[in-house]
């Protein structure tokens, strides 16, 4: 379900984009909120997310469903133990895994764990690895990218006409590997060890695009191909796809673990941030940075602010602000020390139906929020600015 974890104080891993004071009492992330879409793993990602001060929105994408039991996973299980491949291809530490485990259910996992001593695998990256050592085997090749794209150049680089290679599926179909290979001359022998499907429950999907829309969200994390994949698919049949993408372009950062899980959204001429190192904590590490960078800071009648996803740091002192108070400092903060009407003002502010009342309401509330009232100022019948500090004017003179 989609649920939000709320943010822990913790320190600074990101020095230079944050005052000391305010390292000494909140995390990198305090004031953003990050949605997560992954199925394993989320805890982990989201107690990473909330150390750094990140409020985090829940919502997988998708769910794994295991093929213990599937006709299509025993009949590639007793064709590669009835005739040996020349290279066995594994893409993910679960999929290999469930796949001994399920041979082992069928009465034959031995027959495959002595089939496989016998040839060369191949392993997508360390986790694969380690469940093929774990398993007692040992891979021949691994490639430091962990991109599937490197395994393609190897195999096609050594040359595959005339070669039978077993390709441990890792959810979703990899055509365009699959495709190469056969062009290549390669018989492919395809193992499906489990298929991702869509979550059961919509709700929390549906709502964590919904937020992404209405930018309730500064970030949305993706750690596998398929969650991207049943993402922007939810959003198609909500007719919300390019929307979605317009956010993803322009407000809401895409963080991906990796290249093979960027993908997706690189077909849609998205460029999401990814970290040098395929990990969690890199992951995370990353939007420590990219996040805060994005953070608008001003300097108002005297005071430091910077002003982030659902917070603002006044002086060092994180002030959460509602919705409707962030949508207005953020129309104020397009045109800093500009009077911006109210009329503007009111088309700012979520949802509809409202009259200018709505905007003097909203604006109370901002300012009670942010605890000093004169960081806005009212200029009687036109509307309202912020209080720029007279050495700041000549930056934002042509904004």
């Amino acid at each position: 379900m989609l649920r939000e974890l709320k943010a822990p104080q913790c320190s600074s891993v990101n020095e230079n984009l944050m005052h000391p004071n305010d390292q000494a009492k909140h995390g990198p992330l305090a004031g953003f909120t990050v949605g997560v879409t992954a199925a394993r793993r989320a805890d982990e990602l989201g107690a990473l997310l909330t150390r750094r001060g990140a409020a985090v929105l829940h919502a997988p994408a998708l769910r794994i469903v295991p093929l213990a039991d599937d006709s299509e996973l025993l009949d590639a299980t007793r064709q590669i133990i009835a005739t040996a491949p020349d290279v066995v291809v594994a893409t993910t530490a679960i999929g290999f895994r469930g796949w001994i485990e399920a041979a082992e259910g069928w009465g034959l996992g031995e027959a495959l764990l002595d089939r496989l001593r016998g040839l060369r695998l191949l392993a997508r990256g360390p986790k694969v690895k380690g469940a093929i050592r774990a398993a007692g085997l040992t891979e021949e090749w691994s490639p430091g990218s962990e991109s599937m794209a490197e395994v393609l150049d190897r195999l096609l680089g050594e040359g595959v006409e005339g070669r039978r290679i077993a390709l441990q599926l890792h959810g979703e179909p990899l055509p365009g590997f699959v495709e190469s290979l056969r062009a290549g001359g390669a018989e492919v022998v395809g193992v499906p060890v489990y298929r991702w499907m869509p979550p059961e429950d919509l709700g929390p999907v549906d709502r964590l695009i919904e937020a992404s829309l209405t930018r309730g969200v500064d970030a949305l994390t993706f750690t596998s191909a398929p969650a991207v994949v049943s993402l922007l698919d939810r959003a198609r049949e909500l007719g919300r796809l390019d929307p979605l993408l317009a956010a993803l372009r322009h407000d809401v950062l895409p963080v991906c673990v990796g290249p093979v899980t960027a993908v997706p959204l690189e077909a849609h001429g998205l460029d999401p941030v990814q970290p040098a190192r395929f990990r969690l904590g890199p992951m995370v590490q990353q939007l420590c940075v990219e996040l805060p960078a994005r953070a608008r800071t001003l300097h108002l009648a005297g005071h430091r602010v910077e002003i982030r996803g659902h917070a603002v740091l006044v002086d060092g002192e994180l002030r959460a602000v509602p919705p409707a108070g962030m949508a207005l400092l953020r129309a104020l903060a397009e045109r800093p020390g500009w009077v911006v009407g109210r009329a503007e003002l009111l088309r700012a502010l979520p949802g509809s139906g409202r009259d200018e009342h709505a905007v003097e309401t909203a604006m109370a509330r901002l300012r009670a929020a942010l605890g000093v009232p004169k960081l806005i100022q009212t200029v009687v019948k036109r509307g309202y600015r912020l209080a720029l500090d007279p050495s700041a004017e000549s930056e934002y003179a042509d904004v």
